[in-house]
């Protein structure tokens, strides 16, 4: 995520963004091969790669349309929300009786993401609202792809049937991507040495991952996915405030770790026996 923000930096918020896709999304044709339709079922596709897409666009167009580099790194810890939100969907959705305990626990991870917005200032709703006013655009986007990426993990399980349709679901991205650059009006793009290396690395970082993450929810071990996947919100936030050169405060590492402990205790909550 942080080199994703350094390629856009250069490249453009929607330009940086669809080049990034576009690359992850040849890297996976070299190494999966060229997605067939027909193996994929029509449900999957619409409702599954939707999702993805959507989501994406919005994680992507947060960190690229983020004021500065402090910004984009808040928009990292509320996308990490959705650890706790997928959990919670997937008790709602079950109708089955859960340890009460996952409510408190989601709201942790809430409160921990206001906290890492509020600043130094400490919690509160006025800087809060104050920090969120400066571009009331991307908070929303990263919030709203938190609810989205939870949806698609409990969606993707069930109706994938053991399919794996991330490449065609990265080339629908980046079609979508160059279709709003196509009406964003922004300039043309300089792609010299140092952007082309960057973008580069992100394609190839962002491919693997999302592929590896996408072979792990068909047909992994959920239990086991989803203890090491609350830790991302420290690792990703760290990783990426190195890249971006980026000194975290202690408020905002407090927010991150809340975020952190919340997601967990819902999975610790709600595990099978």
């Amino acid at each position: 995520m942080g080199v994703a923000r350094a390629v856009t930096e250069m490249l453009g918020p929607v330009g940086g963004a669809a080049s990034i896709y576009t690359v992850a999304a040849l890297f996976l044709v070299a190494v999966m091969g060229v997605p067939k339709l027909r193996n994929y079922s029509l449900r999957y596709v619409l409702l599954g790669g939707g999702l993805f897409v959507a989501y994406e666009i919005c994680l992507a167009l947060a960190l690229a349309m983020a004021n500065d580099r402090q910004q984009a790194i808040e928009m990292l810890v509320i996308n990490y929300l959705w650890p706790a939100l997928t959990v919670l969907l997937a008790v709602l959705v079950s109708g089955k009786k859960t340890n009460l305990l996952v409510y408190p626990s989601i709201a942790l991870a809430f409160i921990g993401v206001a906290w890492s917005i509020s600043g130094e200032q400490g919690l509160s709703i006025e800087q809060i609202a104050a920090n969120v006013a400066t571009n009331p655009v991307t908070y929303a986007m990263a919030l709203t792809g938190a609810f989205l990426w939870a949806i698609y993990c409990n969606l993707t399980k069930r109706i994938s049937n053991g399919q794996n349709a991330i490449t065609l679901f990265f080339i629908m991205t980046a079609i979508s991507l160059w279709i709003k650059y196509a009406f964003s009006g922004e300039s043309g793009m300089t792609i010299n040495l140092e952007s082309g290396g960057l973008l580069l690395v992100a394609g190839v970082f962002m491919g693997s991952g999302y592929a590896l993450w996408n072979y792990a929810i068909i047909g992994g071990n959920m239990v086991l996915l989803a203890t090491l996947s609350y830790f991302t919100p420290v690792l990703s936030t760290i990783i990426s405030s190195v890249i971006l050169g980026i000194a975290l405060t202690h408020t905002f590492l407090q927010g991150v770790v809340m975020v952190t402990i919340g997601s967990l205790m819902c999975w610790l909550v709600t595990r099978e026996k």
